[in-house]
């Protein structure tokens, strides 16, 4: 296989940018996650979907998993929501 067809392969396995793209931040229940992640994201100036917010707490509640989309110009800033997220110390983990 050429270097062309294997460029084409990964385009098709990856985000075509710009798009929207869910991240998902996972936190203890006690911490506000579903106030926390838009105000996060807008702070990165990315325009983050508030009607997107679903949130769900685990089976035992300690923890509360929030899911958002927002809207990403290139792969720095999907890459920028992640680094923000994971930074925060009220959030655990990002997916």
């Amino acid at each position: 296989m050429n270097n062309a067809s294997n460029d084409m392969q990964g385009a098709e396995r990856g985000f075509q940018f710009p798009c929207h793209i869910d991240i998902t931040a996972i936190g203890l229940m006690e911490a506000d996650i579903p106030g926390l992640l838009p105000v996060l994201l807008q702070q990165l100036g990315l325009e983050a979907d508030a009607n997107s917010v679903n949130a769900r707490a685990s089976s035992a509640g300690k923890y509360i998993s929030v899911t958002m989309r927002f809207h990403a110009q290139c792969r720095a800033d999907y890459d920028a929501a992640h680094g923000a997220l994971r930074a925060h110390p009220a959030i655990k983990w990002t997916l």
